[in-house]
């Protein structure tokens, strides 16, 4: 029987590549339809504004006063200004709450709420006092416009009114009571906006933080290509011109160079496999031994320590990488005929007497030798050499008064 064909879960069209430490914040509604982090969001961007407008209930209030007004034009149109009221206030809701809504100038948001506070005396004309419940809306509407804590003044705007405008009108009643709903619901939707706007900016932040981690990963592997590529193809290079040289003189040796240039690849190609797999290591005796004999395939007499004893532990990987990166530059651009390497407890040097250091050169490999090195609490000087070429220094020791540090 053919297998039945079946639409691939988001998992595994995304490869089950989400980050492990948010294991259970992904398996938060988690389906087989589509990433729940989407699917959640644009639930809440219905349900949260439909939590919000349904605050508009209390209008019931004024509505019945107005309702049972003494019918006429005012009771008509007062109801008509609560029901305006109510729509005003759902659309600020729906359009402007949240942390995606787009926010309104002030000029128009002034203008806004002016047009909400004309309802509110209009529905006053049947509702008389209870008319003023509307005040409510109309601060929570400028908590949601203006997003600042200017909107606090309304508040205090509108506890005024509530207390003057009764006491002035002939036959109203007060309602010193409503002054509570007024401060308790500006403060608490000015607390709950502002705990949304953080949550937002926080969200953004960590947003930024991944995709600053990201690129500092590309950075690190492109580095990290540079330094083993550089080095292997550099070797491969100068031995395969090596036998191509003692091809018709020497075909022994000329075969026994090839097959070292074949072992070097397959060296460097386990490299870029390891270091895919983050399991590569770089071992500091492993590259003074590879270092000897790229000098030697290339007839260039060097003088390499064969001891690491001296190096403390914690120094010998960038020491590993610094024998690297001077091996390469050695190979690739000195044209020297001898180099010197020394080591000790805090310093390595690898001098040679080649065309030696050019002003303001650039380097990827050596621009991450000093990140390496800062990493470890150290630092990279390059310098003219006493054998007349160039100086390559890596110490944990204080820079001398006429120490240049290279900064790639």
């Amino acid at each position: 029987m053919a297998p039945v064909s079946r639409k691939p879960t988001w998992r595994e069209r995304l490869g089950q590549n989400w980050p492990q430490g948010d294991t259970a914040y992904y398996a938060v509604g988690a389906g087989d339809g589509e990433p729940p982090t989407g699917r959640v969001r644009r639930v809440m961007r219905v349900v949260g504004p439909l939590m919000g407008v349904v605050w508009a209930v209390f209008l019931l209030q004024p509505w019945q006063a107005a309702w049972d007004s003494v019918p006429g034009w005012e009771r008509v149109v007062s109801l008509a200004a609560v029901l305006a009221l109510g729509l005003s206030f759902a659309w600020v809701v729906f359009t402007r709450a949240g942390p995606h809504g787009e926010r309104m100038s002030n000029r128009h948001a002034a203008l806004y709420l002016v047009g909400q506070t004309v309802l509110v005396a209009v529905s006053c004309l049947g509702a008389k006092q209870d008319g003023l419940v509307g005040l409510v809306f109309v601060c929570v509407t400028g908590v949601f416009l203006l997003r600042d804590p200017r909107s606090l003044g309304l508040a205090l705007w509108a506890c005024l009114v509530i207390l003057v405008v009764p006491r002035l009108v002939p036959g109203w009643e007060t309602i010193d009571d409503l002054l509570i709903s007024v401060i308790l619901a500006t403060v608490a939707v000015f607390g709950f906006t502002q705990l949304v706007m953080r949550n937002r900016q926080l969200q953004l932040a960590r947003d930024e933080v991944a995709v600053l981690a990201v690129e500092r990963e590309r950075e690190r592997i492109a580095r990290d290509i540079h330094d083993v590529l550089g080095h292997s193809l550099t070797v491969i290079s100068v031995k395969a011109e090596l036998a191509a040289r003692l091809h018709d003189v020497d075909p022994d040796r000329s075969r026994q160079e090839m097959l070292e240039v074949q072992n070097l690849a397959r060296t460097a190609l386990a490299d870029v496999r390891g270091m895919v797999t983050a399991t590569r290591a770089v071992t500091l005796a492993g590259e003074l031994a590879g270092a000897r004999q790229a000098f030697d395939s290339a007839a260039i007499a060097a003088q390499v320590p064969g001891t690491i004893d001296e190096v403390p532990e914690e120094l010998r990987v960038l020491f590993a990488w610094a024998i690297r990166e001077a091996t390469t530059n050695v190979l690739r651009h000195a044209a020297a005929t001898r180099v010197v390497v020394a080591m000790g407890p805090d310093t390595l040097t690898v001098d040679d007497d080649g065309t030696g250091p050019v002003a303001d050169e650039r380097g990827n490999g050596l621009h991450g030798l000093v990140e390496r090195a800062r990493a470890a609490g150290a630092r990279v000087e390059v310098s003219s050499s006493p054998l007349g070429g160039y100086r390559l220094l890596v110490t944990t020791r204080d820079p001398a008064p006429d120490g240049k540090e290279h900064t790639a």
